[in-house]
Formats: structure tokens, sequence, C-alpha cells
């Protein structure tokens, strides 16, 4: 039997959203590798780096006469490259079918190519005519179709400035990119990087644009209408549902898709964003009919739109797919049929460590011979007899099986852990609380001076503490205190506003002073309010333990909820949404920003679908439950502000810096050695004078930033679309300036990549072994109006109690589960200053600002690694630390604890 070419396409044949139809189309004469790649509808790869084969610089001009003589024209070969993927392996697995294509489609003309001029007809002063031509298969290579197509373009027709498509395929393509080779100048290259619906779906040509920038006002006169239309067709008409395997549109909506009331009651939800109660960045919309039972939410489905282009990558898919089908759709209902009993606690710290060793026998997992194909790193072991799932040890538990419970560690871990954003600068004393004293009681705080001065007398008074700088705090006690009654009505978990003070030491070191932990005047009790410290004393210790692990669980909920969700992903998604709809592709500013946006509303769709949304992991296994979101919606409202999440305005904000002109990066630290800090203000330095030299390219003056009307309109749409429910603040910054320009977009991509990479990659790290982050504390303080008997218990077995209180067994797994996976870095993942795009090569001073901005970044790396083997530095390293390295710029495929992507990529 011959070798046949097979490629997988979308079929044209009306069909459900949900549906997975493929062909084969067979090209003779084409040899084929061993097996067979083909084209998976559902797969979208990475915008591809620029084509090495791309020749630069002068073309031999193929000039000929025509008709007369009176005219020249120039033969020129566009090559198109379409992508291949490896979908025929995956698609066997999840029953995807295959069909052969009928002879008069693998006779066709399968690719309509329009070229167009830059330029306007000098004689009517309208767009000039396309130059139409069919471009035919003529190879495959490396996993890629070649097409090729012949045009003979009028001497005089003026640069190529875009590309029409259209796609006689029966089924979608993904369109890797274009080269025009023959050109007087030299090849023109378009990166299109985007999948191509068939004109049978769409009748509407695609638009590619070259790999040349523009702003609105220096964009050529051929190109203007162009420009505007493919703008416009991304913003949709905000009335129609979306379709995740077709359409391209951009759109607004408030978070109303989080409950599910229809199917249950009980798992009805407020909708965040829209009003005063519940403000909230806003989301994709997706045009989902309204739930039958409550109309202001939004009907749930199997599939959340994302525009076509933001879905994952093969490479992202395959990776982030198998980790998640594993752990969530599999192995979680598995763990739950094994652990019978939800409440189920560990019975000895012993059983908690079997999880790394010998693991936990589940029940056997359907499709169990294809999961093992795919599982990775998360289940090391399957035995023969029983299917055992072992956790990979994380880190800090490989480094000391012991370091959860020391309060070094504890404090270490508040500036290089996985939640370096809380501490702040203790600026007023004595502590109050700013909560109405009528409904949460007295204000004053527990921490008092003669508590304080215990715990410091060796080093200095309260006084001097303060005048210093040398008093640190966390502080979650009034954001938490309104729900301390409600959340204590729910089964098996507990709440109490609380917060830590810590001391800077004169070794550069902070040591824990007090834990606070309040119950406001509930169920006709008065308020409850305790201090607790560390110490020797055997109950005071375990009193001691059982309040860290309270204050460790609000602050794992509080950096879930609030660092990373809220800060990074959900703040992230009005930006991408607005960059869409209002920087055209060949602004140079949608190009700077571009990198920063791969994978985030992909992984944001997720986070609704299954981690955020009703009776989802974090409701489940985190201690607020159902008001997880709610509060999250409080702190953006109390908390968020834009112009402060650039990284030196929140340390300034924190007290943690002050600005001083002779110091590194312009701030001076009030702890000297604090990893992230220290680390992220090099990172910052190196994003912002990148941007700086790319914004100063294009952008000469304040009146080219003022007259850019594009611009203007992505940020005014940021503030008053995107975050509607802030529009008025006025800290907002103005875009006036190339000076604001530069202040704005660090700020965007510094979220994007290093914050994120900071709070993300160390979850696993950290919180993989969960006595050092519990998720959940589920039983009150042992000294909390106890129970003779409950007194009694903690006394006999303290080690139990304190089982008692942090997850259970079934919580511990799935939070473990879902951490491995958020913590893994995908094969295809896109480094900052790695790889260069196209169109940042195509403009000479902006590939050097490139290749500074790379070897900066390569000198960072050697950097990080100098000062974590400096061992003056007890914040970044020691016996049995992890060292810190969230903000090393580069890293390998897998949880490596390092790593900085350019986007929001998991």
């Amino acid at each position: 039997m011959a070798t046949q070419n097979t490629y997988m396409f979308k079929s044209q044949i009306p069909r459900p959203d949900h549906a997975r139809i493929f062909f084969l189309l067979n090209k003779p004469r084409i040899p084929i590798p061993n097996h067979s790649p083909s084209f998976p509808i559902w797969r979208r790869p990475q915008l591809q780096k620029k084509d090495t084969n791309v020749r630069v610089g002068y073309v031999p001009n193929k000039a000929k006469a025509v008709a007369g003589g009176t005219r020249m024209s120039i033969s020129v070969r566009a090559t198109v490259t379409v992508k291949l993927t490896i979908g025929g392996f995956l698609s066997s697995l999840v029953g995807f079918s295959h069909r052969l294509n009928d002879k008069s489609d693998l006779l066709s003309k399968l690719l309509l190519l329009e070229l167009v001029s830059s330029e306007l007809d000098p004689k009517t002063g309208l767009e000039k005519k396309p130059i139409s031509g069919y471009a035919h298969q003529t190879g495959l290579k490396d996993r890629e179709v070649i097409y090729e197509s012949e045009f003979v373009i009028p001497a005089d027709y003026g640069e190529i400035g875009a590309v029409l498509v259209e796609n006689e395929h029966q089924n979608e393509i993904y369109l890797k990119h274009i080269v025009l080779n023959g050109l007087p100048n030299g090849p023109i290259e378009f990166s299109c990087g985007s999948w191509v619906e068939p004109k049978f779906d769409n009748p509407e040509k695609r638009i590619f644009f070259s790999t040349k920038s523009y702003l609105p006002s220096h964009t050529p006169g051929g190109l203007m209408s162009l420009r505007e239309k493919d703008l416009v067709s991304l913003r949709g008409n905000g009335k129609d549902e979306y379709k995740s395997c077709t359409d391209r549109i951009y759109d607004y909506d408030v978070y109303n898709d989080l409950g599910d009331p229809d199917s249950n009651p009980e798992l009805a939800r407020p909708v965040l964003g829209g009003s005063n109660k519940y403000p909230y960045p806003r989301r994709c919309r997706t045009g989902r009919p309204p739930c039958k039972t409550d109309p202001r939410s939004e009907r749930r489905s199997d599939t959340f739109y994302v525009p076509r282009d933001e879905e994952f990558s093969e490479e992202k898919e395959m990776s982030f797919v198998t980790k998640t089908a594993y752990s969530v759709h599999m192995l979680l209902p598995s763990l739950e049929a094994s652990l019978k009993d939800p409440d189920l606690g560990f019975p000895s710290f012993t059983d908690i460590t079997q999880l790394y060793k010998e693991g936990i026998p589940i029940p056997k997992i359907k499709n169990q011979a294809s999961m093992q194909i795919l599982a990775l790193r998360l289940v090391k072991a399957v035995c023969d007899a029983i299917d055992n799932l072992q956790f990979e040890t994380p880190a800090m538990f490989e480094k000391d099986k012991f370091s959860w419970l020391r309060d070094e560690e504890f404090s270490r871990q508040t500036l290089a852990g996985v939640n370096p954003y809380s501490i702040k600068l203790v600026t007023e004393w004595p502590l109050k609380s700013a909560l109405d004293p009528d409904v949460y009681g007295p204000p004053e705080s527990a921490f008092t001076e003669e508590l304080v001065e215990v715990e410091i007398k060796d080093f200095m008074t309260v006084g001097d503490a303060l005048k210093q700088k040398k008093l640190f705090i966390i502080d979650y006690h009034d954001l938490l205190l309104p729900y301390v009654s409600k959340v204590r009505q729910i089964k098996g978990t507990t709440l109490y506003g609380s917060r830590a003070l810590f001391f800077l030491t004169p070794d550069g070191t902070l040591k824990p002073i007090a834990i606070e932990l309040t119950r406001p005047p509930m169920e006709g009790k008065p308020q409850w309010k305790r201090a607790f410290t560390p110490t020797l004393e055997t109950t005071g210790l375990w009193l001691w333990r059982f309040a860290k692990a309270h204050f460790l669980a609000h602050d794992c909920g509080y950096h879930e909820l609030v660092s990373h969700w809220l800060r990074t992903h959900c703040v992230t998604e009005p930006y991408i949404i607005a960059t869409n709809r209002q920087l055209s592709v060949m602004h140079p500013i949608y190009r700077l920003l571009h990198p920063h946006c791969r994978n985030t509303m992909k992984m944001n769709a997720f986070a609704r679908q299954a981690l955020i949304n009703a009776d989802g992991i974090i409701e489940n296994s985190f201690s607020l439950g159902k008001y997880s979101m709610e509060l999250c919606s409080m702190a953006y409202d109390q908390q968020w502000r834009f112009d402060r999440e650039a990284l030196p305005a929140d340390l300034i904000n924190r007290g943690i810096a002050v600005e001083d002109p002779t110091a590194p990066h312009g701030l001076k630290l009030m702890i000297e050695d604090y990893p992230f800090a220290n680390d992220g203000l090099m990172i910052w330095d190196a994003l912002k004078q990148w941007v700086a030299d790319y914004v100063n390219y294009y952008y000469k003056d304040a009146s080219m930033v003022q007259s850019d009307t594009e611009l203007q309109a992505w940020w005014t749409e940021i503030r008053t679309k995107g975050h509607e429910d802030k529009k008025d603040e006025p800290w907002w910054p103005v875009l006036k300036t190339p000076e604001d320009l530069i202040g704005t977009i660090t700020t965007i991509v510094w979220v994007a990549s290093a914050h994120h990479s900071a709070v993300n990659f160390g979850q696993y790290d950290f919180a993989g072994y969960f006595p050092n982050r519990p998720s959940i504390a589920r039983t009150n303080m042992p000294c909390e109006d106890p129970t003779e008997e409950r007194w009694k218990r903690f006394l006999d077995n303290p080690g139990s109690e304190l089982l008692a209180c942090f997850p259970s067994q079934i919580q511990a797994t799935k939070v473990m589960a879902i951490l491995h996976v958020l913590s893994n870095h995908s094969p295809d993942e896109e480094y900052i200053g790695e790889h260069i795009e196209p169109a940042w090569s195509e403009e000479p001073v902006i590939k050097e600002a490139f290749e500074r901005f790379s070897l900066r970044l390569k000198e960072l790396e050697n950097i990080i690694d100098d000062r974590n083997a400096d061992n003056s530095l007890k914040n970044r390293g020691g016996v049995g630390v992890v060292p810190y390295e969230l903000l090393k710029p580069f890293s390998e495929a897998g949880v490596t604890g390092k790593g900085v992507p350019y986007s929001i990529s998991i």
C-alpha cells in the first residue's frame, strides 16, 4: 500500500460545538515518517519564532516586460507554512474519528492568497486591487506542510503590506507564516500564528499584516481600512453566544458563571463585578444563556469559551491536559472513592510522609493504560496489583523534613517563600481594628507593648523598634473578621481574624513575636481574642503551633485568592481583551505585549471551570469555603490599585522600601536581605529598560502618545470596561507622555511575568508538604472556650489534635495534586528574553535592545546563583533551606521552582 501523507482538519459538516471530527488528506509522492502527522482541530500551536530559513537582504529583481513593453512586472513566490501536530496519537486515546477527503477536495485549489499593496493608487486615491493566486501543497518538512504560489506583480505596485487568506479546505488550518520571495528589497514575512476557518464556515477572508509595525497615524494608505476592519472583526456584537472551536471575539462580562444554581440551589453564588457590593475585574464574555433559576447568572457548560487563538499550543495542551485530566478528572474521583470519609484526617505524621514513599492505594482508574502512558511526574509508581498514588517529594521536605516546625523558617518564608507580598512595616502603634466595634467588638489589638517587649528585650524597646523600623506585620485581621461567623456555619472549617508580628534582628533575619487570633461576638458569646508567642513551655509551645497552623491557613488562602489569582490572573484578563480589541496587530505596543498575553485566558477559563467555581477545589479545600470569591472581591475593593502594582510602588506602599537615588534601583530596603525584593528589582529594572528602549523608538515625544487613537482607546477601555468598577478612582495613571507609557507597560508585563512567577512556581515546593502551608484549619484553637473533654484530648495527645486541625486526607491530596499541576513548566514554555519575536527583529534598533535585555537576564542568572551561595545572606539559603530561585529567568520543563515565563501560562 502506498505511503500516504495524512493531515487532519476541521470538518465543514454541521456539528455540535463539542464534536471533534477529522479526515485524512492524501498527497501522493511525499514520504512520511513512521507515523502520520495530523491536525487536531482543538490545538493551537504557539506563535513560532522567526524562521531561520528566511533570507534577509537584497534579492535580485526578477522583473520582466509585459505586453507592449511599456510596463514591468516582478515574479514573486509565496511560501505558506501550515503547522502539523501529533494529534493522531492523542486522538486515538480520546476517541477521535478519521475520514478521508473526497476526490474533489483533494484536487481543488486549497488556499487562496491575495496580496495587498501598502500604497494607494496615485490616480484614483483608492486602494489598489489585490493580486490573487492559489497556493498548492509542495512538500512536508519537520511536521510542517508547505504551500507555494507564484505571482506576477506590477513593478509599481508598491510594498506588499498584507495578505488575505481564504481557506478552501473543509476544515480549519493553523497558519504559521507566509514568506514572499523575489521582491527587490528582500523577502517579506507575515508571521500569522493563527487558525484560519474554512470559507464554508466564515466567508470573510483572514487578514495578515507583515511584521513591520506602524502607529495608527503612520499606517500606509493602502492598509488603513484593513487595519480597522481587522479590529472590528474581533469585537463582536455583544449578543451572540461564542464558540471556542471557531470564534475570535474578545468582549467583557462580569463573573456570573461561578455558581450553578440550576443544578443545586446550594451552588448559587453572587455575581462578582457590576455592583458596589461585589466589585471585580471583568472576564471574557461567552454569551451563554442565563440560568433558569437565576437570570443574573450565566448557565455553565462543559466547555468555557476563549477566543480561538487563545487555546493552548499542542505541547502545552498535552502537558496541561494530561496532568489536569489525571489530577482532576480521574485521580480525584478515585481518591474520593478510596477515602470514603471526607473528614478523615491523617492518623500520624508518618502517614503523611508515606505519600512520598509508598503512596496510598486508590481504586483502579478507567482508561488506565492510556493515562499511564500520559502521566508525567505526578504519579511516580503504579503497582501491578493495586493502583498506588505516590507524590513527588517537595523540595522543602526533601531538604529538611522538620523545617516546617522551625520558627526561623516560618519567618524566612515571608521573604523568600511563595507569598512574599503580604509583609509590611508597622507604622502605627498601638494596633487597632478599623471595623465597627459595635459589631466586631473592641478594636484594640492583643499585641500590647508589654507582650512585645518581653520578646525583644534582648535587642531594644518597642519605641526604639518603631523608630528604627524593625517591626513588621502580616495583617489579615480586618479582611477576615467579617467572615468568621459565616464561615463557622460551614461544616469542617473555622476562621479567625489574624495577624502575625515580626522583629528584624541584627543578623537580617526575622524573628516571630506573636500571632493574634480574634473571633467576633457571635452566638451570644463575647469577642474572643488572644495573642500567642513562641515559648519552650510545652503547653504554650503546642498552642503556638496551633496558632501558626491557623495563621498559615489564612496566609495560604490569601496567597491563592489575592496574591496569585486576583493580582495576576484576574486583573490581567482585561488587559488582554483590550489589547486585542483596540490595538491592531500591526501596532508596536500590541507586538510588545503579545508574548505577555499567551495562554492566560485559557488558564483563567480552566480556573472558572474547576478551581474557583462553586464546589470547586478552592471552596472544598480552603478555610473560607463558599465565601472564598466574595473575600477576593473585598480584597479587590479595598486593596487593589493599578498604580501600586509596579514592584517599586508596591514595596514603598508596604513600607518595605523608601526612595533613595543613591541606592541600587533607587530604593533603600528596610529589610536588606529580602530575596524576592532584591531579585525582583533586578528583573523590574531589566524589563523597564527594555520597554523604555522599545517605546522611545516609536514615540519621540508626548504628542505622539496623545495622538495615538488606538493607544488612548486601549487605555480608556482597560479603565472604563475592564476595570469598570474602579473607573472613577483618581489613582489611575494618565497616558500623556512616553514616560507614562513606559511605566504603564512595565507594570503590566511585570505582573504577567515576574509577579506571577514569584507566587506560582514555588507552590508545590513549599505547600506540597501541607503541614508547612495547610490550606485549611478545620478545628478551633484548643483554648477557645474548650470543653473539658476537648482540653483533655489536647493535653493528652496534642499531635493528634493538630493533625485533626490540618486538612483531611482528601483535601490535602486534592490540593497537592493541583499544586503540582500549577507549579509545572510545559516543554514549550517561553521565558522572558529567551527568543526574539519576528516583529522585534524587523527593526535593527529594537533587535539590539532585545539582545541587551536578553544578555542582562543571563547575567541575572549568575547574580542570583552568587547570592544564594553567599553565607551572609541567611534568608536565601543555608543547611536544609530551599535556595531562592523563583525569579531566575530560565528553566527546564517540569516542577523546578524557577523560571520567569513571559505570560501567566499556568
